[in-house]
């Protein structure tokens, strides 16, 4: 989907391997996600400090009160989507750019959406230093979706709104499939597809993130 990575060579490939095999043992199926997550650098997406910590499978603290997503519940959002097989790909919540990077390597086009400019601006700076180039990023509110760019066959939430907006079911293209976690203190992980003027949602897992807030950060 895009050209290979750059800048991978920082941690050993074993290490990311190991991690690879968690996720297998976790659930994970998609042998092309896993590849993904094998090949995509999670360290430099992290503050030095905590760039030791970047393999485990575990959620890490990127400021501004955000978080990195384990790499469990990444690869299996980005599984979700995968077996819909969507080429155009909207993510809101950019953060610290890692979910971008594997959803670049999975999809054609990738529009990412994020409310804090620091935040977006790391990640832009990241996404370049890996050569990806089939991302597009926009500072705004991440509820409001990106209109103008849709209908988007993929819609993946990286942080829980109490209820999917209707502005993102609005500019979901038909047979398409958004991801998000939904609900406020028990949270769980839904798919919903449309059907015409329809939408089918299914619930899948217990998880836990950031609540989907408004306004932008600058």
């Amino acid at each position: 989907m895009n050209a290979p990575l750059e800048g991978i060579g920082m941690t050993s490939r074993r290490t990311r391997l190991r991690l690879v095999q968690r996720l297998r043992e976790a659930g994970i199926e998609s042998d092309r996600v896993l590849e993904i997550i094998g090949q995509v650098p999670r360290h430099i997406f992290l503050d030095e400090a905590l760039s030791h910590r970047a393999y485990e499978d575990t959620s890490l603290p990127i400021g501004y009160g955000q978080t990195l997503s384990q790499p469990y519940i990444v690869a299996r959002m980005t599984e979700l989507l995968l077996a819909h097989e969507p080429e155009r790909v909207l993510e809101l919540g950019t953060g610290s750019g890692y979910q971008t990077a594997v959803l670049s390597q999975a999809f054609r086009e990738i529009f990412s959406v994020e409310r804090i400019k620091p935040l977006q601006d790391r990640a832009r700076e990241r996404l370049r230093q890996l050569n990806i180039r089939n991302a597009m990023l926009k500072h705004a509110d991440g509820g409001m979706g990106w209109p103008e760019k849709g209908p988007f066959e993929g819609i993946i939430v990286t942080a829980a709104p109490v209820e999917v907006p209707r502005e993102l079911l609005d500019q979901l293209a038909d047979g398409g499939v958004l991801i998000a976690p939904v609900g406020e203190e028990n949270q769980v992980l839904v798919e919903i597809i449309r059907r015409g003027d329809s939408f089918e949602r299914r619930e899948l897992e217990p998880v836990r993130f950031v609540p989907l807030l408004g306004g932008v950060v600058r």
